[in-house]
């Protein structure tokens, strides 16, 4: 089987005809929309504008896509980065479209008038409201067009270099008496290993070599978030997270139901971390190192065609949709599977609307967390299949609901093992998903508390490293609480994450969060009728780009501005860290 994932199915490659026949034709919708953009004056004009813009979103995504997805697998091409930079420098020329239009909408009483007089209109009916309200955010034309080739040596050019730093980082770790210089990406793998001495030492080894680069990714992530501080000040917003709330489509109110929610259950996840300590011979907490260690008989291995047809098999518990999905991914070859130097770290899925496709990388090394991270994956190829048959203009869903489908998956997957598991096996499933579980209330609290903390105080200056360490411990024992021993942290989390490094996708924390506890709560109104959820839940995920939180929410009758609807969705999580501290006990009383 092929492990690198095939992308001739966009561009053959970057000399090729057909990309550089698209960087033309690119240019010239770019060029149309600016000039329709200047006519801007009744229903036919702005008609126009919109399936002009169509055309560039799609020309541009596939493009850019294209670039990313190169770069992302190998951080020293320079064909990727010269392409996509000169791709961003053409995006940038939208701005005077862009603003044209913001200052149209703005000053236009009959908006809703005009798209009910016209069918194209309609299509774009909520995009249209939507960019109606953030018209009071914009600045004057000069000025939009100023911060748009600002960014692109500025927070554009800081998050590459993050990038770089980070991906093109080796450590230096004794393994079996031999000293290695591994990535870093492959060292943090190495957390979930079987041999405890091997976690520790890639700790340690992780830690020291962020020392090398510390310096340079602390000035990247001041740079990067000043930017966002003085540019939503300009746009009238009191804070970088009211302008990102409603660009999630999301309002305060929900994330403070989310939030209190989270806060009022923080102890039972500590619960299931003391456990885990005991189960390992702690008494003080985990040490840091130890959050992925393997617990019963989750040191079995998957090779990836064992791990893809476990996920593949219990997808077909739920539909044949999703598991097709899922095989037609695997066998055209979309998912770059294994870790190497050079390809970043982590996991992601790059929808290509443009052909009605998607690719997922990942840095599988076989344990059965990556097994869920490719389920989790190929729920985000099923949310852009479901959503394939929109306009390209209907696809830009919010943050929080960008993890709905991908966070239901790994429930899926996780709940079919737990059926035909015995008490031992169904100690490693429940680990593998409390652990990922932790993660996402846990950690993605710290990371919310750290960002938060983080942007009051670079209002007033720009953060040490040290600093900026300090804020990241005392974020996690926020969060961890007793379940972490507090001598033995992670204070580099704020270097390695890369949500921190795009200007676009501040707190891009509580959104896990929301995916994990909505998907949930998803997954309980499948178990109490699951044919009415099943002819739903793709009318969900479809409409997932052109309604609000709340009102895609509706259609599966949830209020999410209720703390109530998010303390019943812990309390699912609650009743599996039950289980699993009752079979831990078993286990304790049968050694």
């Amino acid at each position: 089987m092929n492990y690198k994932w095939s992308l001739e199915s966009i561009y053959t490659g970057f000399d090729s005809h057909t990309f550089r026949e698209d960087i033309t034709q690119f240019e010239k919708e770019i060029e149309n929309l600016n000039v329709i953009s200047t006519t801007l004056s009744d229903v036919h004009t702005l008609e126009t504008f919109y399936l002009t813009l169509e055309k560039v979103e799609l020309l541009g995504s596939r493009l850019i896509g294209f670039c990313n997805l190169n770069f992302s697998t190998d951080t020293g091409n320079e064909e990727a980065l010269k392409n996509k930079n000169h791709l961003m420098g053409l995006i940038s020329q939208t701005t005077p479209a862009n603003a044209r239009l913001t200052k149209f909408l703005s000053q236009l009483d009959s908006l809703d008038t005009m798209i009910e007089h016209s069918e194209t209109l309609k299509k774009y009916a909520f995009i249209l409201k939507e960019a109606q309200i953030k018209a009071s955010h914009m600045l004057s034309e000069p000025e939009e067009i100023l911060i748009s080739k600002l960014k692109l040596t500025g927070s554009n050019a800081w998050s590459t270099l993050q990038s770089k730093l980070v991906s093109g980082l080796m450590a230096s770790i004794e393994l079996k008496g031999t000293v290695q210089e591994l990535p870093i990406s492959s060292v943090r793998n190495l957390a979930s290993s079987t041999s405890k001495a091997t976690r520790k030492a890639a700790y340690e080894a992780e830690l020291k070599a962020y020392g090398k680069i510390d310096e340079a990714v602390a000035m990247a992530l001041n740079s990067i978030k000043g930017e966002v501080i003085e540019v939503s000040r300009l746009r009238g917003y009191n804070s970088p997270l009211e302008m990102t709330l409603e660009n999630s489509r999301m309002t305060q109110k929900t994330l403070k139901a989310m939030l209190d929610a989270i806060e009022h259950k923080l102890p039972s996840f500590h619960r299931y971390l003391k456990t885990k300590a005991g189960l390992l011979g702690y008494e003080n907490g985990l040490p840091f190192y130890d959050l992925f260690a393997p617990i019963g008989n989750a040191s079995k291995q998957y090779t990836f065609e064992e791990g893809r047809k476990f996920v593949v098999d219990h997808f077909r518990t739920f539909s044949d949709r999703l598991a097709d999905t899922a095989q037609k991914a695997i066998d055209l070859n979309w998912i770059d599977v294994e870790p190497k130097k050079g390809k970043v770290s982590g996991a992601f899925c790059a929808s290509q609307h443009s052909i009605g496709e998607f690719r997922i990388l990942l840095n599988y090394t076989g344990n059965l967390g990556d097994v869920t991270t490719l389920a989790h994956e190929l729920g985000h190829g099923y949310h852009a299949t479901c959503i394939s048959e929109e306009s390209i203009l209907n696809t830009h869903y919010p943050m929080p609901l960008a993890e709905t489908a991908s966070t239901f998956c790994e429930t899926i997957v996780n709940n079919a093992a737990l059926k035909v598991a015995s008490d031992a096996e169904a100690i490693t499933v429940l680990e593998n998903s409390l652990q990922d579980a932790t993660q996402v209330i846990c950690d993605i609290y710290s990371r919310y508390t750290f960002e938060s903390t983080l942007f009051d105080t670079r209002t007033d200056h720009p953060l040490s490293v040290q600093e900026l360490n300090k804020l990241m411990t005392d974020a996690q024992i926020k969060a961890y609480g007793e379940g972490l021993d507090i001598n033995v942290l992670n204070p580099y989390m704020w270097l390695i994450k890369p949500h921190y490094y795009s200007a676009g996708l501040n707190f891009y924390n509580f959104p896990y969060a929301f995916g994990l506890l909505f998907a949930k709560g998803l997954y309980a109104k499948y178990i109490e009728n699951p044919e009415f959820f099943k002819s739903k839940y793709d009318s969900l995920l479809a409409a997932s780009g052109k309604m609000s939180i709340t009102e895609v929410c509706k259609i599966m009758d949830i209020d999410v501005e209720s703390t109530e609807f998010w303390i019943s969705s812990l309390e699912i999580l609650e009743n599996d860290i039950d289980t699993f501290i009752d079979l831990a006990g078993k286990e304790h009383t049968n050694e």
